[in-house]
């Protein structure tokens, strides 16, 4: 199990690898948002140099506010384009995968029309994305994308398609911790974890590990149980680094003592 973190959009990526090198963590989780981390701003060579000298891997994450879904049909083929330059500046830098969230907001249309609008997008990436050889991720989200059957509404349709757990947004709007039951419908398609805590309800607060009501043993259990064995991105949110570090050996101590 490899252990990583989130660069800040606003920061300089190349300082954003050397302090995470410094806390040896094993991989970026690279998400390519304006403004220091844009697509167009981002220098992807310097980037691959960096995490080979530091010896560190890379996640591919996107913008969660991309409206891949939109019912404005220039506004969704804008939201391609960035994000076959995101797979594109990910292939360079050395990533294998690249996480998408499903857009949602299509006031006035119905669930359905924002399901195929989602497909449709992801259908039209699919053939960079195999040519680039870096295979697209769904995230699961608070609300409409957050229990199986929801997320079967694109994994089904779309067998290339794999799932990025967020086990913090399984604790939200839900009357239960969505994880277990996430991963028994399709844990075989799990290709990446974020995890943070938080205390049910709305809001999104990514906690060091502990600080909420997520049951980390049982998560971490039913990742085990799931056969998982990779990246897990810590998505604790502090400008503090020392609860980053905390959640760093809380992880890894839970991981190593449980069967």
């Amino acid at each position: 199990m490899l252990i990583g973190a989130m660069n800040h959009p606003a920061h300089e990526v190349l300082d954003e690898i050397e302090w995470m090198a410094a806390l040896k963590l094993d991989f970026i989780d690279l998400t390519l948002e304006p403004p220091a981390a844009a697509s167009w701003v981002v220098d992807p060579p310097a980037i691959r140099e960096a995490l080979e000298r530091y010896g560190m891997q890379v996640v591919g994450h996107t913008a969660f506010y991309l409206p891949i879904g939109s019912a404005f049909e220039e506004l969704r083929r804008a939201s391609v384009a960035e994000l076959r330059r995101c797979l594109e500046a990910f292939s360079a830098v050395g990533a294998r995968w690249m996480n998408i969230h499903a857009d949602r907001y299509t006031p006035m249309h119905p669930r359905r029309f924002f399901i195929e609008q989602n497909l449709r997008t992801l259908r039209e990436l699919l053939p960079d994305s195999r040519q680039l050889g870096v295979g697209l991720m769904i995230e699961n989200l608070p609300g409409d994308y957050n229990s199986a059957e929801q997320l079967g509404e694109l994994l089904e349709p779309l067998p290339e398609l794999m799932l990025h757990l967020d086990i913090g947004h399984a604790n939200l709007r839900v009357p239960h911790n969505a994880t277990d039951e996430i991963l028994t419908a399709w844990g075989k398609r799990l290709r990446h974890v974020h995890l943070h805590d938080n205390r049910g309800g709305d809001a999104d607060l990514h906690l060091p590990l502990g600080a909420g009501s997520i049951e980390l043993g049982q998560a971490v259990r039913s990742l085990k149980r799931h056969g998982y064995d990779g990246t897990i991105t810590l998505e604790v949110f502090t400008p503090d680094r020392k609860f980053l570090e905390y959640s760093r050996n809380v992880l890894r101590r839970l991981w190593d003592d449980t069967e």
